[in-house]
């Protein structure tokens, strides 16, 4: 399920969603995933654009999306055994135990009413070269961890493709994907770890995810309100990209902690990535990626070799830029041409704590940029105004002459 954006500009302050799981008003019916925020512009100041969905944080959870145990009183026992496929092909509950290899889990159910709730209760599954979970149709599915068991899944080699579907991930979903529960999940992948071609939310449990690739994506939205992950990947931490819609693409984080290594980009999106809460620890060639990146709250502390916030073209549905309402930002870059904060477009700082320690650019953008609140620190110094493209161990800028010529920021 897509959500539809537009884009709308605002010329005053509209509340955060709410931060967390626990926090969150959850809805009787599943809704399209994403947040509408808004620019909080100080008195005086001019707000920026800002995308609004068709439902906020608190509606795109369900009663069973934010449930971290699942109802086992008509549920189906399954015991997994080696060289095996298991079938799903209706709704219900299903507890998995045992270990296993070259093992899929498939469910192949009715994809617009059957709801499929899978608990893991000491699994591991060794795969080859197929995924070790696999939805190939369901209205929604659930992997929900049992309270207090480990569970690992593996896939060692390259997958295998299912006629022309390329299942490239442990965990391979084509419709709406649900993680959640009190246990934790461990991941590890020759390709990506967990792909959802369609919209995942996660509200609970513990992950440590190894890939080569993406450790999380999907095509639609990615939404998280809770969960501990632990992420080491050889492209992105977490990705969300509908190559066939460029309006589609987006994460929302409004809890959780996270502690993301990645080669690529530690959290990437087409559309916008919105920080609403949670602890979020990057180390990345770069920290977070979209078209549109907006921090209302949490702690997000990024290390980075090339952009720390990387506000880019990637999507029709608006211009590029980066806005930051609250929370507390720590932007830690590496020599060379880096920029901690860069925008094809404008930044908007509106409230929150910002301390940037960058050699070579502290702020760069392309259009517009307004400090309207907040507190933004520069190597050691706090600052009164955003500078554009300056040296961060020089007197002096790039382009333009922001900040009065004061170099070292």
């Amino acid at each position: 399920m897509k959500a539809n954006v537009k884009i709308i500009a605002m010329a005053l302050a509209i509340s955060l969603t709410a931060t967390g799981c626990a926090a969150i008003n959850s809805a009787d019916t599943s809704s399209a995933a994403g947040a509408s925020s808004g620019a909080s512009a100080s008195a005086g100041g001019t707000a920026s654009s800002y995308i609004e969905n068709t439902a906020n944080t608190a509606d795109a959870y369900t009663d069973r999306d934010l449930e971290q145990t699942a109802d086992t009183d008509d549920a189906t026992e399954i015991t997994l055994t080696d060289n095996d496929t298991v079938s799903i092909t209706e709704a219900g509950v299903y507890i998995l135990s045992g270990s296993a290899s070259n093992c899929t889990v498939r469910i192949e159910a009715d994809k617009d009413s059957d709801k499929v709730q899978l608990v893991l209760n000491g699994v591991t599954i060794t795969n080859d070269s197929a995924p070790a979970i696999y939805v190939v149709s369901a209205d929604k599915c659930f992997i929900t961890t049992a309270e207090g068991t480990e569970n690992t899944l593996t896939v060692t080699g390259s997958f295998t493709a299912d006629g022309d579907t390329n299942t490239d991930a442990v965990i391979f979903s084509k419709d709406d994907l649900v993680l959640n529960g009190l246990g934790s999940l461990t991941v590890s992948s020759a390709e990506n770890g967990i792909s959802c071609k369609d919209d995942l939310k996660i509200t609970g449990g513990t992950y440590s995810i190894t890939s080569q690739a993406d450790a999380i994506e999907a095509n639609d939205s990615i939404l998280i309100c809770g969960g501990s992950f632990e992420i080491n990947s050889g492209k992105d931490g977490l990705h969300c990209e509908n190559e066939d819609d460029n309006t589609a693409g987006s994460i929302d984080i409004s809890g959780g902690s996270f502690s993301i290594t990645a080669q690529s980009d530690g959290v990437q999106a087409t559309t916008y990535v919105q920080i609403d809460g949670g602890d979020l620890t990057i180390t990345a060639s770069e920290g977070l990626e979209a078209t549109y990146i907006v921090i209302n709250d949490g702690s997000v502390n990024i290390t980075a070799s090339d952009d720390g916030v990387n506000a880019t073209a990637k999507s029709t549905v608006t211009t590029p830029f980066v806005e930051i309402n609250g929370g507390t930002l720590t932007v830690s870059m590496g020599q060379g041409d880096t920029d901690a904060i860069d925008a094809n477009g404008s930044i908007f700082v509106n409230g929150g704590y910002i301390d940037i320690t960058a050699p070579t650019s502290s702020f760069d953008y392309d259009a517009a940029a307004e400090f309207n609140g907040g507190t933004i620190v520069i190597n050691g110094q706090e600052v009164s105004e955003i500078p554009q493209s300056m040296m961060g161990g020089g007197m002096g800028g790039r382009d333009h002459g922001g900040m009065g010529g004061r170099g070292g920021w």
